[in-house]
C-alpha cells in the first residue's frame, strides 16, 4: 500500500502568475497563467506557437498573439512548464 501525500503550491497552482507554455494535443500555447480549476486553465496575453525553433533559443520562432485571454481544457494538456 502507498501513502498519498498532497503538496500545496505544486503543479498548475504553483505556476500561477508565471508565463507558462502548454503542449496540448493539437497546438502549443504560452501566456501568463491567471486561473486554474478542475476543467480548464486561463491564459492572459496568450500566444499560439506555430513553430518553436530550437528549444534552446530564448524566444519562439513563430508565436502569434491571440486577440484576448484564452481558456485551455485541462484534458487537452499533455505537458506544461516555464520554458522560455
Amino acid at each position: 500500500m502507498r501513502k498519498l501525500i498532497e503538496v500545496s503550491d505544486e503543479g498548475l497552482e504553483g505556476l500561477l502568475g508565471e508565463v507558462v507554455t502548454f503542449l496540448c494535443m493539437n497546438y502549443f500555447y504560452t501566456g501568463k497563467l491567471v486561473g486554474v480549476n478542475e476543467t480548464c486553465v486561463k491564459l492572459e496575453s496568450a500566444k499560439l506557437i506555430y513553430e518553436t525553433g530550437p528549444w534552446t533559443d530564448k524566444s519562439w520562432k513563430d508565436a502569434q498573439q491571440l486577440p484576448g485571454d484564452i481558456y485551455i481544457q485541462v484534458s487537452a494538456i499533455e505537458a506544461f512548464g516555464v520554458m522560455k
